[in-house]
């Protein structure tokens, strides 16, 4: 049983490696201690491909190589959700798949994958909206997809993660409780992340306040901080930065966690009474550990991933780890005696 005082550090680990390949990743992962990472981005031998993409050999080539670095996958962090909410034209590139095509076919692949990879988290999102239009509006289109996704979750024993992010119908907190409150299905999980929120203007205060929205359904975080962003225009900050595009093309404010504005330590502080709770909510679903997944982006972010390189997931790794010491929150790190045969080299 795992101790309820304290998380599961992993991360995104194709953010350590520039050219994606698993030995970079990897190889980062391991020397930092990290003994879990949520799976992306990888070059498996035949270029870089999202992990829905990669093919049974390369899964298998994958499975190979986490074994010779000791590695375990806390979740399959899937593009699932960044599409079109349904068909329209607004002047981006984002695509539309239809419902029972995006089922079929990425939705079974992604389930595919977290059972190949022995995870029972898979994230995603909550589609895109038409551009500048109010993002509540589209609360009960979203719902009817999720729904069908978070199903076919369930049918192979899996939990859907859904990410809070600019852009998406989910684009705050308080929409992604109201989505979660209504597809009302134990399959589906929230995770919280507070640079996606300081990215649209909000507060530290309000920002605190949607991670209190979110607690009912919250399933895992994301680590990212962000200061000095660009912030909406007048009358598009706070709240009403809902339905406020961001171009995530030009974010470039990224800091380590507890340096920006992101509302960490508020979130931290409360976790550590609350965990408890949350594993108490999340054991049925077979899920034991609580994680906390670095995505720092401290070199480059976009809408489909960030680059931090080995050195910059060093120092995020850091960071996290004294904020959570201030906090009180127990984490693991590799140490000497975990090391395979340390204990016969005595």
């Amino acid at each position: 049983m795992a101790d309820p005082a304290k998380v599961i550090l992993s991360g995104f680990s194709d953010e350590a490696a520039a050219d994606k390949t698993l030995d970079q990743q990897f190889s980062a992962f391991a020397a930092l201690g990290l003994r879990h990472f949520s799976l992306r981005f990888v070059d498996a031998g035949n270029g870089v491909k999202n992990i829905l993409q990669l093919s049974d050999a390369e899964v298998a080539v994958v499975r190979n190589k986490m074994t010779d670095y000791g590695l375990r996958v806390s979740s399959i962090g899937s593009p699932i959700g960044k599409v079109k909410l349904f068909e329209f034209e607004d002047g981006t590139s984002n695509r539309h798949v239809e419902p029972k095509e995006y089922l079929e076919r990425e939705v079974h692949r992604a389930c595919e994958m977290a059972q190949a990879f022995d995870t029972r988290l898979i994230r995603g999102f909550s589609f895109y909206p038409p551009r500048d239009s109010d993002p509540a509006s589209h609360i009960g289109r979203s719902v009817e997809r999720l729904r069908d996704i978070v199903h076919a979750c369930d049918r192979q024993g899996l939990t859907f993660g859904l990410e809070v992010e600019a852009n998406l119908v989910g684009c705050n907190g308080w929409l992604l409780a109201e989505i979660h409150r209504r597809v009302n299905h134990p399959a589906l999980v929230l995770v919280f992340d507070g640079a996606n929120l300081r990215v649209q203007g909000y507060s530290t205060a309000e920002i605190y306040e949607q991670y209190l929205a979110l607690k009912p359904g919250l399933g895992w975080l994301h680590v990212k901080d962000y200061r000095n962003p660009r912030l909406p225009p007048p009358g598009k900050s706070g709240p009403n930065a809902v339905g406020a595009h961001v171009d995530e093309s030009r974010l470039d404010q990224f800091v380590p966690v507890g340096m920006g504005e992101s509302a960490y330590p508020q979130v931290f502080n409360d976790l550590r009474e609350f965990l408890p709770t949350l594993r108490q909510r999340l054991a049925p679903r077979q899920i034991d550990d609580m994680f906390l997944e670095l995505e720092p982006h401290l070199k480059a972010g976009g809408q489909f991933g960030g680059f931090s390189g080995p050195d910059g997931f060093g120092v995020a790794l850091r960071h996290l780890g004294r904020l959570l010491d201030s906090c009180g929150i127990g984490y693991d790190l590799l140490e000497w005696e975990q090391m395979t045969g340390a204990a016969n080299m005595r």
